[in-house]
């Protein structure tokens, strides 16, 4: 009887060329049959330009996430025109500006999902079947999963975007989130990436959780000049690395529905005031009540 290929599931680098470096070690040592890439290689770090060229020699399927999208339009200057002049917004100018002719182009050719060439039973999206922009992670219902598995005729949905591995099977189906390589949410440093493995009618789920040196990234981060440019925004984002946690996303958010800059000085309220164990949801809630503002 034939061997049963082994593929490789990668997600969410965002910028981190360190992270990525390690995980194509272990890559190489695991000589998998097949490798896909779940989009959101740049955005939210410095090295963007780096892991797109890395990814993009090695001509492994890959698909675009949100933050592809995210970065493109303000390539295209598809953004509100505030937005290249507010602070916020500085270290995504800075990002899309980090990308060459030859990034942008190679990305905008990618697909918004993929099956596995090796096996049809996998199919590969960002977010959402629906939406790069939406995610599925261990808080998701079992029926809004079910939801997304309805019509799909596939085995495996396989997804990225919310930084938190997730492994559930359904009737209708199994949805795995194989976490992040880049920038964890679920209070584990290492770089995550998943490996899948027919045998016989189920399929094996292998999460992979790789160590590296984490002040490499730091240090890019001050060399690159990301830190001093980025302003705020690009703090968080350090932030986000060193405690393995979300932060922007709320912290700006909040910043929104309680009509209030997203200062430093306000940065340093919420954070004393903030649980990332929460819901979004919780947490917006809780800020607004700390902070003394309806959301």
């Amino acid at each position: 009887m034939s061997r049963s290929p082994t593929i490789a599931v990668l997600a969410d680098v965002h910028g981190n060329m360190p992270a990525l470096d390690a995980v194509l070690a272990d890559v190489e040592r695991r000589r998998p049959d097949e490798v896909l890439i779940g989009g959101d290689l740049v955005g939210r770090g410095p090295e963007g330009s780096r892991v797109v060229t890395t990814i993009r020699d090695t001509g492994w399927q890959t698909i675009r996430g949100n933050h592809e999208d995210y970065l493109l339009d303000f390539r295209r200057r598809r953004v509100p025109v505030a937005w290249w002049s507010q602070r916020r917004w500085a270290a995504s100018r800075w990002m899309a500006a980090e990308l060459s002719a030859a990034d942008v182009a190679w990305i905008e050719a990618l697909p918004p999902m993929l099956r596995s060439a090796l096996e049809p039973g996998l199919l590969l999206v960002h977010g959402t079947p629906e939406s790069a922009n939406a995610g599925l992670g261990p808080w998701t219902s079992d029926a809004e999963l079910s939801r997304h598995l309805a019509g799909l005729n596939t085995e495996v949905l396989i997804c990225g975007h919310t930084h938190r591995p997730m492994d559930r099977r359904l009737a209708e189906g199994r949805v795995v989130n194989v976490g992040s390589v880049g920038l964890p949410f679920n209070r584990d440093p290492r770089a995550q990436y998943a490996l899948f493995h027919r045998d016989g009618d189920d399929w094996q789920v292998e999460p992979r959780k790789i160590d590296y040196d984490r002040r490499k990234t730091y240090d890019i981060y001050e060399r690159s000049g990301f830190l001093a440019e980025g302003g705020i925004t690009a703090g968080l984002l350090k932030l986000e690395l060193e405690q393995s946690t979300a932060y922007l996303g709320p912290f700006l958010k909040w910043a929104e529905i309680t009509d209030r800059r997203p200062d430093r000085d306000a940065l340093d309220r919420v954070l004393a005031a903030y649980d990332p164990a929460l819901p979004m949801h919780e947490q917006l809630r809780q800020l607004s009540v700390t902070m003394g503002a309806k959301p």
